[in-house]
């Protein structure tokens, strides 16, 4: 399989310098205030974003490495299929949040309920549409049906900082 090369599009800045104590989801993290830079040579492509009250954050989980294909993940006791999961160490360390969208200056966007390390690399911004982003006939949730609203409470821990877990 050939290698794909991604090059940040900006940074995305929140008052978590450490992993462990960070909200695990967006939900766990409201009126959390983050910001992102963008590299300037893309500021046109914020045009007309500010219409938008919530954002999709693509990004690289830059301070991941390795993977196991079986986790225990934050919200359960019992090791998952890492692919049933939202566990930061994957093949390819791409994260993905919804945050609300507060603002627009030139290259930087103004953001709340940020849930990554400061300093992560966006590598993409799409607008949130409901009708597009959240299906509403036949969704189930696995093994998280029971233990989705852990994740307004959760903190990261150590669990995906090591190597073997």
């Amino acid at each position: 399989m050939d290698t794909i090369l991604f090059r940040p599009i900006g940074v995305i800045h929140s008052p978590f310098a450490e992993r462990e104590g960070m909200p695990i989801q967006p939900s766990g993290a409201k009126g959390t205030v983050g910001k992102i830079c963008l590299e300037p040579d893309l500021a046109e492509g914020l045009q007309d974003l500010d219409g938008f009250s919530h954002i999709i954050l693509l990004y690289q989980f830059h301070a991941s490495c390795g993977y196991n294909l079986q986790v225990k993940p934050f919200m359960d006791t019992v090791a998952r299929g890492l692919f049933a999961t939202r566990a930061p160490r994957r093949p390819n360390p791409i994260g993905l949040s919804v945050v609300r969208l507060t603002a627009v200056e030139g290259d930087v966007l103004h953001i709340l309920d940020v849930d990554v390390l400061d300093q992560t690399p966006l590598l993409d911004i799409k607008p949130y549409v409901p009708r597009f982003d959240a299906p509403s006939d036949g969704v189930r949730c696995g093994w998280l049906e029971e233990n989705a609203e852990k994740s307004e409470h959760i903190r990261s821990d150590d669990r995906f900082v090591k190597e073997d877990i």
